[in-house]
C-alpha cells in the first residue's frame, strides 16, 4: 500500500491532467458513470494543454472485467500508467500489458474507444501517449 501511495502521489505531481484544472469543469469529464450493474465508473482528467489527458476506470467487483470497452476522446497509444492490481502492490497483475491503443469506435459519446481488462476490485489510470 505504502508503494501504491507513493506511486499516485509522484503521478499526481507530474502529470498536469490530475491537477492543473481541479477547480475547472472543464478539468473533468465523465465516460460513465451509470454502469451499475458492472459496478464500473470511468472518467476523463484533462489539463490546459488538450494533449494531455489522463483515462480513469475502476471496477469495484471481485470479476475481472476482459473486453470492457470505455469512449475516449483521443485516438492514439493509451499507456498504462497505473494499474492497482499490479504485482508491484501484491495484485494479481491482471491488466492491459503497458498500455493498447484505441479504435475508432465510437463509445461514450466519444469518437474513439479502447477495449480494457480490467483488473478486480481495482483501478487503471491510462495516461494520452499520442497518436
Amino acid at each position: 500500500m505504502k508503494r501504491l501511495v507513493a506511486d499516485l502521489n509522484r503521478l499526481y505531481r507530474a502529470e498536469p491532467a490530475l491537477h492543473e484544472l481541479d477547480a475547472e469543469p472543464e478539468g473533468f469529464r465523465w465516460m460513465d458513470c451509470s454502469d451499475s450493474e458492472q459496478s464500473v465508473v470511468s472518467f476523463v482528467r484533462f489539463a490546459r494543454d488538450p494533449r494531455s489527458l489522463v483515462l480513469c476506470v475502476c471496477n469495484f467487483t471481485p470479476v475481472p472485467r476482459r473486453g470492457y470497452r470505455v469512449g475516449v476522446p483521443r485516438a492514439g497509444w493509451w499507456a498504462e500508467v497505473v494499474n492497482t492490481d499490479s504485482a508491484l502492490y501484491g495484485g494479481s497483475d491482471v491488466g492491459n500489458g503497458g498500455g493498447l491503443r484505441s479504435e475508432p469506435v465510437p463509445w461514450h459519446g466519444q469518437p474513439h474507444s479502447v477495449l480494457l481488462t480490467l483488473p478486480p476490485l481495482g483501478g487503471l489510470l491510462l495516461r494520452y501517449a499520442g497518436p
